[in-house]
């Protein structure tokens, strides 16, 4: 009920709201993808959330994943920035952190309805298409990283 109210209010004072999604993998080289509660919880989606005051990406990609799912975040490196206009007229600017961890999700039937592994190339059919867009944008940045870009 109250993330209804709050996407509105952001929209019509046209609020810039900094967030950070987290591109967790296991030592499998599965992603974490989850389902929340109160957001589209038939959608698969990253985990992360918004970025504190003080906060680099990195340690706000932390703090979510521990919040949400009690894993902890190893590995971490940022590798973009993705803002988005959205459809109420606010401003979404998600930054990117990618990383490892050999937890397994743990939740706690609040804030998420469930948290699993998936292979790259079967993840599920309602997985939203922010996660799927900043798959590519990852493999793109490791492919330059590696030296392997055209």
């Amino acid at each position: 009920m109250a993330q209804p109210l709050r996407l509105r209010i952001w929209g019509m004072l046209k609020l810039r709201v900094r967030g950070a999604s987290v591109l967790v993998f296991d030592s499998a080289g599965r992603v974490l993808l989850v389902r929340h509660s109160y957001h589209r919880p038939d959608w698969w989606m990253l985990p992360g959330g918004g970025i504190g005051r003080g906060q680099d990406p990195e340690q706000a990609a932390r703090r979510e994943l521990q919040e949400e799912t009690g894993c902890v975040l190893e590995n971490a490196i940022w590798f973009g920035t993705h803002p988005n206009l959205t459809a109420q007229g606010w401003i979404n600017v998600t930054e990117l952190v990618a990383g490892t961890t050999a937890d397994a999700p743990q939740i706690d039937d609040r804030e998420l309805k469930e948290a699993r592994f998936f292979a790259l190339d079967a993840l599920p059919e309602r997985t939203c298409e922010g996660p799927l867009h900043y798959i590519g944008m990852w493999q793109a940045w490791r492919s330059d990283q590696n030296g392997s870009s055209a």
